[in-house]
């Protein structure tokens, strides 16, 4: 084991990890590249790179897109909870983690030796606390709550990998959604989908069926290059020995400063509920943007478009239906949908995002582009409109390729 590596992990480069949710990972990829980083691999749920823990302290405060920011330790074969012992007792768990501290441990383990995950963490704290009380005399406090350091093993078949996970909680939350409202959609969800999208970030973004405000809401902290980290005070990497505020508090800085106004903004956020407007409008208020989003109760076809213009778009997450009479009943507002964006939406790009793509069929023009994403557990796709004001008809027979 090199030691003087693991002591400088604050400055030492190594392979990082960034997870995010499944699909999330092209448009995780794109932030990643867009704060100056290279990329080496991009999977289905994550991208890696390589860097030092102060690289991942710029990455936890920036991306939108992001779960976790893993800093990896070792790798090693591994066939079973002994061999996992032996392999993490060797590592100088002392220079990174406080004797008289606290730790979590989070896994995800693929081996037929274990049982359930919560059997692996128990083992890793133990190789943990074995060295630390052998070294020091002394040993840290542990528990679940993700409050302090926390060490994630990753460990499938023979080949195990142990990191410093410098998140702690999960990144794909930012901060400021007091208040969820019915079914809403995980704030890095959103942020990706409205980053796949053709929207230039001066043009209007329009959200009709906004619930709880998520989308306009990420819309306007992607306008206005308000960065998550704005929202958040603690961080896994500011429990690591090596830790220098100093660094964060530069970082900090620079994503204060990033900050930009734009007094021509257009956002426009509508919802027949006025409880979800409600709801919207406090979330909004706590990300600091409630005052660049112009809610509307209404229905969605009465929301009160802007002048068509470059970079425009229409954005809308209706409900997908999850019992056969809700299903019929959205079959006619589907088909709504349609007829809302060919007669009131011309020169804009429409984008419907859903996870049932039978009813999708039912809003009867051809999507330009099907993108593909998770939310939870349901299959969705992205749906792209081009909405063209000119003599180019949109309205064409239900597009019989699979969504």
């Amino acid at each position: 084991m090199n030691y003087f590596y693991i002591m400088q992990v604050f400055s030492t480069r190594n392979k990082i990890i960034i997870t995010c949710n499944k699909w999330l990972a092209p448009a995780l990829r794109s932030e990643v590249i867009g704060l100056g980083f290279d990329v080496d691999r991009v999977f289905q749920t994550g991208v890696e790179l390589t860097g030092t823990v102060n690289d991942c302290i710029r990455l936890n405060l920036n991306l939108r897109c992001a779960s976790q920011v893993m800093y990896s330790l070792k790798t090693f074969i591994c066939n079973n909870p002994d061999e996992l012992h032996q392999n993490l007792v060797s590592i100088p768990w002392e220079t990174m983690i406080k004797p008289d501290g606290y730790f979590s441990v989070i896994s995800n383990v693929f081996n037929d030796t274990i049982s359930t995950n919560l059997f692996a963490n128990l083992r890793v704290k133990d190789a943990v606390v074995d060295r630390m009380r052998e070294v020091s005399g002394k040993r840290p406090s542990t528990g679940s709550e993700l409050a302090g350091a926390v060490v994630y093993l990753f460990w499938k078949n023979d080949e195990a990998e142990i990191f410093l996970d410098t998140s702690g909680d999960s990144l794909a939350r930012h901060g400021y959604r007091k208040l969820p409202g019915r079914a809403p959609m995980l704030e890095a969800l959103a942020a990706a989908t409205i980053l796949s999208t053709k929207w230039n970030k001066f043009g209007a973004f329009v959200n009709p069926m906004c619930g709880s405000g998520t989308l306009a809401i990420e819309a306007a902290l992607i306008a206005t290059k308000r960065a998550p980290g704005l929202f958040r005070n603690n961080y896994a990497f500011m429990h690591i020995i090596g830790y220098d505020k100093t660094v964060y508090e530069k970082e900090r800085t620079i994503i204060e400063e990033q900050v930009r106004h734009l007094p021509n903004l257009v956002i426009i956020a509508s919802d027949i509920s006025k409880e979800a407007i409600k709801i919207a409008k406090i979330n909004a208020s706590v990300a600091g943007v409630e005052d660049l989003i112009d809610f509307q109760v209404c229905d969605f076809e009465a929301t009160e478009m802007p002048e068509p213009e470059e970079g425009a778009i229409l954005m809308i997450n209706p409900e997908y239906g999850d019992r056969l009479g809700e299903e019929i009943e959205l079959e006619a507002t589907y088909a709504r949908m349609g007829d809302y964006m060919k007669n009131k939406c011309k020169g804009m790009t429409g984008y419907i995002f859903t996870g049932n793509l039978e009813l999708a069929k039912k809003i009867r023009l051809k999507p330009s582009r099907r993108i593909e994403f998770f939310n939870a557990t349901i299959d969705c796709r992205l749906l792209e409109y081009e909405l063209y004001a000119g003599t180019k008809r949109v309205d064409k027979a239900i597009d019989p390729t699979p969504l």
